[in-house]
């Protein structure tokens, strides 16, 4: 099911845990329409990378999905409001200056385990309520620890 041009419910849901273990990862309502929203983000993200592809590491994860990764319950990748992304060809650090380049309303923006030989990945949030205002917080979170950008 398609949620926006380029992006599916599918791969918004998809995480390799939940499959492995036989897990349901289906969002409620309030989620799908979240995971909605995000999408419609994405597709603003991907214009501001130029066009190129935007591959979906993570998005949505339910309570037990986002437990066996090891995340906490305040996620928003929890409420389908967070992804996590790689680009083709584009390190995370270029990633995170592209989107803040563009001006997007993101909530967070994080460059994550990026490792100068390509590794890590961007997370990227929106609001948990679509009437809320995006912090606009750009951090980075490595094996140093979370800090600004």
């Amino acid at each position: 099911m398609n949620l926006s041009p380029h992006f599916t419910l599918e791969e918004l849901t998809s995480s390799e845990i939940a499959e492995r273990n036989g897990w349901d990862n289906t969002p409620n309502d309030q989620e799908l329409e979240n995971l909605k929203r995000l999408a419609e983000f994405l597709e603003e993200v991907k214009t501001a990378l130029g066009g190129k592809p935007v591959i979906i590491n993570s998005a949505f994860r339910n309570k037990q999905t986002n437990d066996g990764v090891g995340s906490r319950d305040s996620s928003q990748h929890r409420l389908g409001c967070a992804a996590d992304i790689r680009v083709p060809g584009m390190a995370p650090d270029a990633v995170v200056k592209a989107i803040m380049a563009a001006g997007l309303a993101y909530d967070q923006l994080i460059k994550e385990f990026a490792t100068p030989t390509g590794g890590g990945w961007t997370h990227i949030s929106i609001t948990n309520d679509h009437k809320g205002k995006p912090r606009g917080q750009v951090l980075i979170i490595d094996r140093q620890g979370t800090r600004p950008y």
